[in-house]
Order: structure tokens, then C-alpha cells, then sequence
């Protein structure tokens, strides 16, 4: 893509206008179909140097609102589901007129950081601590997870409530990720529209079992008790730099795992994928606060996938997650490549809340020319044929100086 007048007459642009492959098209009289596709890729980036790992990220067990029992979510999730890793996240209220977590000696709270100990085998199977906190008004229904294995938990003036000197003191911590989930549904909603940008969480549930928080109206949502305010979307329009999680809410013990006997959407798990370096909890950790990170909706445990997407998107060579810099070439290389257990129906490209480029593609590489605002952020969202849907976490492009 050298001709000197590409910005004036395109916005984006695709690999096969570029001189090597057009040279090969006119001026090679032997040229090949493996020629030209090699000038096709020429500009794809060398393969991921990190690892896709995918887990569990939100479940319940009977120490709150759940039916199985801890030792059974995490084989469920382990042997069943056949996933990397896994956080138990029960209710800190410990459901409705039964114990808190933290209540006795010992605590459920007690219980749950030995058991998540003993189920985590570094480089097999991974566990991070967490659980679910109300947080009213600000996000009635918050998850935490921790980086230590002996966190204590997070309490404030009133339990079920939090303050917002509290909310920035937590959203402070390198310890600690929040993520809500049900941001949208009215009776628990949080407004991302009203709150101040540096309020906002790190992460959004994009999905758990047909609940899609993209925008409203999403195909894989299956709620219409929805309100204004409380999409993905709405967050990163306000300028939240927010990366998305998935996971599944499962209570009754079928976490990361298909349930034939619920319609679609919500047959299908929300499950997290991460590029870590490593299984183990620390590099997990790492990757969840890069934003390192993908959603999905989890297929059958079988297969070559496994079920799973895995879901490489990159700008410049840089990670889902990261901000990053226009250059002054303008030209950004946005890769991208799709592995699943059924073909991709569609990757559309998201620039600025607005879709963009929709492929049918499993791999691509388009190139962007035009840097719009101060910052830019660009997602991808991923349909199979199976109906199941994917989200990345976005890359953020700044201006240049």
C-alpha cells in the first residue's frame, strides 16, 4: 500500500492492494496462487508469544444461593468442562437468611480460600479467589477477584452498600479487579451514562447465560428488562477504558458447560479467555489487569476446541487491552484470527461503538487509515454458525503528538 494518494481515497484498506501483490498480478508472468497469497500475508504478524488459557469466572455454590456443593464446582469445571481455571464467587451475603461468608471461625470465607488452595495445580489447573459483593447504588451486583490466595474480604460502612469514597478505594487497589455484571437489567442495573468515568470498573460481564451486555438489543441477549445506560457500550462511548470478561452465573452446577434443556441463548455458558503467559494464578492475575482478554459463549467439551473460541486480535502486534499509539504512518495493521469447533459466520469489526468491517473471514488483516478522535478503541465481535457469540476486549488508539 505505497501509492502516495491511499489516504486521501480510503479510510481502510486490505493487504491484497499491496505493491508485492500487485507486481505479482501484472508484471509476473509466472506468478502462482501460493504467490499471491503469500503477498496477501506478508503483512500478518508472527504467531502469539503468550498462551490462550480459558476459565470460569463466575459461579455459585450452596455456601450461598447455588445447589452443588464447593468440591463439586471445581470438578465440574475441571474435569467436566475441561477449562484452565476457575473463581468461585458465591454471594457475600451467604443467601438470604443463611450465614455471610465471613460470619463463624471458621468462615465459608475460610473454607473458600482452602478449597480454591487445594483445587490449584500451577501449569494443569488454575484458581483465583473472588466473590460477589452488592455495591448500591453504584453496582448493586459486583464481583472482586484477587491476586492473593489469603485475601480478606472487602467491607464498608454498610454491607450490601458501598460509598463512593469506598468505590475509588477500591478501584485503587493492584490487588483487586471489579467486574459487574447485570448492568443493564433495570432491577439491578448500574448507569454508566451518569457516573463519572473514573468510577467506572475495569471490566464489564459481556456475557453469562444469555445475558449479552454489548447494547442493547444484542442477538445473544435474552432479557428485555433492560434500561439505557447499563451497555458495554454506553461505558465506552463515556470514555471508560473497559475490557469485557464472561462468565457463566451458573447455579445449579453446569458451569462452563452446554445445558441442552434451556433455550438459546441461554443454553450456552459465558466463559473468559485470557493470552497469559503461563497457567498459573500470578500470570493469570497479569493478564486480567493487561485486559489480555476475551468472552465467549462456551460450546460442547469435544472436539479439537473443546468447545472454546480462541480469538487473536491484534494492532500493530500489540495485545487486546493495551492503549497504544497512531504512528505517523497513520497506518494501523489490525490482524485478526478465529479458531473454533465450527466455522465463523462473521467477525465485524467494532470502531468507535460503530461496526465497521464485518468478514466471514477466520483470519484478516485490515489496515486503518484514519484516526477519528483523541483516542480511538477498536473490538471485535465474533458469530459461528452455531449461533454463539464472541467479544475481545478493545485496543485503544491515542493521536499522535
Amino acid at each position: 500500500m505505497n501509492h502516495p494518494d491511499k489516504y486521501l481515497a480510503k479510510r481502510y484498506d486490505t493487504p491484497n492492494r499491496s505493491r508485492a501483490f500487485t507486481d505479482a498480478v501484472y508484471c509476473k508472468a509466472d506468478a502462482t496462487g501460493a504467490d499471491l497469497n503469500a503477498a496477501w500475508r506478508s503483512l500478518d504478524p508472527p504467531a502469539p508469544e503468550l498462551i490462550p488459557l480459558v476459565g470460569e469466572m463466575h459461579g455459585h455454590t450452596n455456601l450461598s444461593d447455588g445447589r452443588p456443593d464447593i468440591d463439586t464446582y471445581f470438578r465440574n469445571i475441571r474435569d467436566l468442562a475441561r477449562l484452565d481455571f476457575a473463581v468461585l464467587t458465591d454471594h457475600d451475603h451467604g443467601g438470604v437468611g443463611r450465614p455471610t461468608l465471613w460470619e463463624g471461625s471458621p468462615s465459608k470465607w475460610d473454607l473458600i480460600r482452602a478449597k480454591a488452595a487445594e483445587y490449584c495445580e500451577p501449569g494443569k489447573f488454575s484458581t483465583l479467589l473472588g466473590y460477589e459483593r452488592d455495591s448500591y447504588p453504584f453496582y448493586n451486583n459486583l464481583v472482586l477477584y484477587f491476586r492473593d490466595a489469603d485475601a480478606e474480604m472487602v467491607r464498608g460502612v454498610r454491607d450490601g452498600e458501598i460509598t463512593e469514597d469506598e468505590l475509588r478505594a477500591l478501584l485503587a487497589r493492584d490487588d483487586v479487579i471489579t467486574c459487574p455484571h447485570d448492568t443493564y437489567s433495570f432491577t439491578s442495573n448500574a448507569d454508566f451514562l451518569a457516573l463519572p468515568v473514573e468510577l467506572h470498573t475495569p471490566f464489564i460481564e459481556v456475557i453469562s447465560r444469555g445475558d449479552a451486555a454489548e447494547f442493547m438489543g444484542n442477538p445473544a441477549g435474552a432479557t428485555y428488562a433492560c434500561c439505557e445506560g447499563g451497555f458495554w457500550q454506553d461505558a465506552l462511548r463515556k470514555g471508560a477504558k473497559m475490557g469485557v470478561i464472561g462468565g457463566s452465573d451458573d447455579h445449579s452446577g453446569m458451569n462452563g458447560r452446554v445445558d441442552d434443556a434451556q433455550p438459546y441463548p441461554q443454553k450456552y455458558p459465558g466463559v473468559t479467555g485470557v493470552w497469559a503467559t503461563e497457567n498459573t494464578p500470578a500470570a493469570i492475575f497479569e493478564a486480567l489487569r493487561a485486559k489480555r482478554t476475551y468472552a465467549f459463549m462456551m460450546g460442547e467439551a469435544s472436539g479439537e476446541m473443546r468447545g472454546r473460541m480462541e480469538i487473536d486480535f491484534r494492532i500493530n502486534g500489540h495485545y487486546m487491552g493495551e492503549v497504544i499509539t497512531r504512528l505517523e504512518s497513520r497506518d494501523l495493521q489490525i490482524f485478526y484470527r478465529v479458531k473454533a469447533d465450527v466455522p465463523v459466520k462473521r467477525v465485524t469489526l467494532v470502531k468507535n461503538c460503530r461496526n465497521y468491517v464485518a468478514l466471514s473471514a477466520a483470519s484478516e488483516l485490515i489496515l486503518d487509515y484514519k484516526q477519528e478522535n483523541a483516542t480511538d478503541y477498536f473490538y471485535l465481535r465474533v458469530e459461528l454458525t452455531d449461533g454463539r457469540f464472541g467479544w475481545t476486549s478493545p485496543i485503544w488508539v491515542e493521536q499522535s503528538t
